[in-house]
């Protein structure tokens, strides 16, 4: 082999090295026994906690490696969706379970440090499920009907939980009002947990909450189930009514978590853990847990999942401007 032909051989050896440590290896080595973390951007004890707690455990269980929950709460889930657009590492072990309020709304309330299109990567949704209002007992509201009728005769005198500024429960209330021509407070708290305490305690009235959050607490009386947000009544919930069955069609609210990561991780990657948490959504024990929370899976691929996020964002982009909410 001559000198010219043993370097033409060389540089043709280095380039498929560089391919082959390139994001095909990195994808094809993931996890590489790395733990694996999903960021909720809400306190310990809610429903997002729950979910990514039951699909995270499934998730390590496929991969043969720890898969660690790490709840950064605060401002409504933008403190996590911050993190992980900016500071977390882009090989894979650290992805989110991002929430419809800092995905689709928050954008439309405040100026982000983040951008959730650019800075994010659809992997795939997670869950996507109606919410429950729900009174506390001290209220002695029975009804949905009973609810409207003391919301317009005290306009102002109803506060209302949430988990936080620009989230789903948060908007699910702004669309109330502006339906029925009502006026009820918002009141944000950092995630389902503390709500649902303040809820219990008789500091708000209400609460636009997940059912695995409230359902607890219907068959002791201390909370009151008055109507569902979604297109549809819940199966747990036979005979609450949904909103837009009460006297307001066209009403629907739901509220949903998907997992997102870092833009930078490399599309092989994402493709990797989008196949294995469709995987996981769609084992049948993960289901029927999911289900029994009143949380159902809904796998899909990645450019699903963006779809989806550019779809809620023209709608509460709407609502925002309508209702000219702000942050303040």
């Amino acid at each position: 082999m001559n000198k010219r032909h043993f370097l033409r051989v060389s540089a043709c050896a280095c380039a498929a090295a560089a391919l082959l440590t390139g994001p095909a290896a990195q994808a094809q080595d993931f996890p590489n026994k790395k733990p694996v973390t999903i960021v909720v951007g809400f306190a310990a004890g809610g429903a997002a906690d729950a979910a990514a707690r039951i699909i995270g455990k499934k998730l390590g269980d496929q991969l043969g490696v720890p898969v660690i929950i790490d709840n950064k709460a605060g401002a409504g889930g933008n403190i996590a969706h911050q993190y992980v657009a900016k500071s977390a590492p882009t090989d894979g072990s650290v992805i989110l379970f991002g929430s419809v309020g800092p995905l689709a709304i928050a954008p439309h309330l405040m100026k982000l440090p983040y951008d959730p299109v650019k800075d994010l990567a659809p992997i795939t949704m997670g869950v996507n499920f109606p919410n429950v209002l729900v009174v506390g007992a001290d209220t002695k509201i029975k009804t949905f009907a009973e609810f409207i009728a003391y919301a317009k005769k005290n306009p102002g005198k109803l506060e209302y939980a949430s988990t936080g500024a620009g989230s789903a429960s948060h908007l699910a209330g702004e669309l109330m009002d502006d339906m029925a021509k009502i006026e009820t407070v918002h009141v944000p708290y950092k995630g389902g947990a503390p709500a649902l305490q303040d809820l219990l305690g008789g500091r708000v009235a209400m609460y636009y909450s997940t059912l695995n959050t409230a359902q607890p607490h219907f068959q002791s009386g201390k909370l009151v189930p008055l109507a569902s947000t979604g297109p549809k009544r819940l199966p747990q919930l036979p005979n609450v009514p949904t909103i837009a069955e009460s006297g307001y069609p066209g009403y629907s609210a739901t509220n949903w978590y998907a997992f997102v990561a870092p833009s930078k991780v490399p599309a092989p990657i994402l493709d990797r853990l989008n196949a294995e948490l469709v995987k996981v959504l769609k084992n049948p024990d993960v289901v029927t847990e999911l289900n029994g929370h009143g949380m159902p899976p809904q796998p899909g691929t990645r450019d699903e999942l963006a779809k989806e996020i550019e779809r809620e964002s023209a709608t509460w982009g709407r609502v925002i401007r309508d209702r000219k909410i702000t942050m303040q």
